[in-house]
């Protein structure tokens, strides 16, 4: 594999510009840094609780809206398109001004959102109003990984962000057993009131405890003269800009394609294992996506680690040459085996297998896709940080918006692709989706440094990560 001659020379030690580089890492203490993570975790874990309360309420918020599971189906769709673009605007906002004033912003519109959601009367208000609670959660994920690169250096990065996601990811074990048990025992505006007090408390917490963490001096507004006015309109798309380079638009795009599989899964489970096993209680579709919440708990923290040490063990091996594709292989072990293969066994599973055990072994299949998808958009999002580390937030919430649109396409097509061709048709397509998602991610590996080198968008070296 051929490196650029920025990546040629091995990391010294005694390089005085790395010497003063890493100092930037050293600004927050060990404890300070895990308060920080703990505190991003928790406005990371808002938008899986948004979507995942959601999914298993919908038949209930159908009957009550007077309506059918697809058109409420469509409020999935509509805030996964929303949360894609929402991301860009407020990664491009938190390059400028800085992490905190826009976690403080996100939040108050997420609270205002999920009120709004409560009190939804009708179909219409209940979409107007998933769009405002969908924008304000869509910063919690991009920002939180820019703050991950803001504090940490690129051989902690993946353990870190591991970390990150898998605390994040209890979202998706906790939302919808919260979701469901409300919408049967009570009402899905209990979760929604839910919601909204727990935004409401996460703002106050990052009020009083949040720092800045975007490095001195890097910030947009640090250029704005004293007693000029500092609001600045930007463009919220500028980010899709960095889709110009091929390593970013690929590996985001194989993420979205991968990602497809646990949608698939997930999204139409009230129709697909609900029908077929007669799950009509909402409490118990909810409690079904348990085990895909436990793959991506167990899941994220390791591929993080592992992702790190590949990257260690293969600049080593190189005599401390730095290839940022390194960090991808680690994703070849999800992509090639444990989401595709998951979501096809699922479809098997259902259409071939009665009772208890066809229910054990979708639990299985559930399980394996949760941490085959982990090993994917944990080591991705890393690389994506890794490479463009001086606009992380930016390059984040560009991937996060190609992965949107397409899941906002499968959420919005999976059910009537499973009326039309069976749940094994359907989830066979997707399984082979995810496979060309493999393949894009092996291109990335073997000619990432050419991709690189065709078109240049500011990528970062080994003296400025």
């Amino acid at each position: 594999m051929t490196v650029t001659a920025a990546e040629e020379t091995p990391l010294l030690l005694s390089d005085p510009a790395v010497l003063e580089h890493e100092a930037v890492y050293r600004r927050f203490s060990p404890v300070q840094k895990r308060w920080i993570v703990a505190l991003i975790s928790l406005c990371g874990i808002l938008p899986f609780f948004v979507s995942g309360t959601f999914i298993p309420s919908i038949p209930e918020i159908a009957k009550e809206l007077d309506s059918t599971g697809a058109i409420i189906n469509l409020a999935v769709s509509l805030s996964v398109l929303v949360n894609a673009f929402g991301c860009l605007l407020w990664a491009t906002y938190s390059t400028f001004y800085g992490r905190r004033p826009i976690y403080l912003l996100s939040l108050l519109c997420q609270c205002i959102g999920s009120l709004g959601v409560a009190c939804s009367r009708s179909v219409p208000e209940l979409l107007a109003t998933r769009i405002v609670q969908a924008f304000g959660s869509s910063s919690g994920l991009s920002i939180g990984i820019a703050v991950i690169g803001d504090l940490y250096k690129l051989e902690e990065r993946g353990t870190a962000a591991g970390i990150f996601f898998g605390c994040t990811l209890l979202g998706p074990t906790l939302a919808p057993i919260a979701g469901g048990f409300t919408a049967e025992y009570y009402s899905w505006r209990i979760m929604q009131l839910a919601l909204f007090v727990s935004a409401v408390l996460i703002l106050i917490a990052f009020a009083l405890f949040m720092p800045e963490t975007a490095h001195p001096g890097t910030k947009g507004v640090d250029g704005v003269q004293a007693g000029k006015p500092t609001w600045v309109w930007l463009n919220p798309v500028k980010s899709l800009a960095l889709l110009r380079s091929p390593n970013v638009t690929i590996v985001a795009l194989a993420g979205g394609l991968l990602l497809m599989t646990d949608y698939a899964m997930l999204v139409p489970v009230a129709y697909t294992m609900g029908k077929r096993y007669n799950i009509d209680n909402a409490a118990i579709i909810g409690a079904l996506f348990i085990p895909t919440g436990l793959g991506n708990l167990m899941g994220s923290p390791i591929s993080g680690k592992l992702s790190d040490m590949v990257l260690i063990r293969m600049r080593r091996r190189r005599g401390g040459v730095w290839v940022p594709e390194d960090r991808l292989l680690l994703t070849l072990v999800g992509a090639s085996v444990m989401a595709p293969v998951s979501v096809l066994l699922s479809g098997i599973f259902i259409t071939y297998v009665d009772g208890n055990l066809g229910i054990a072994l979708n639990l299985a299949a559930f399980f394996l896709n949760g941490v085959g998808v982990d090993f994917i958009l944990g080591p991705a999002t890393a690389y994506a940080v890794d490479i463009l580390h001086s606009r992380s937030a930016e390059v984040s919430a560009a991937s996060m918006a190609v992965r949107g649109l397409l899941i906002a396409a499968c959420t919005s097509f999976i059910l009537p692709m499973i009326n039309t061709f069976g749940v094994l048709t359907t989830y066979t397509i997707t399984a082979f989706i995810g496979w060309f998602g493999c393949f894009l991610l092996w291109s990335v590996i073997a000619y990432g440094d050419r991709m690189r080198a065709y078109v240049d968008v500011g990528y970062s070296t080994i003296r400025d990560n």
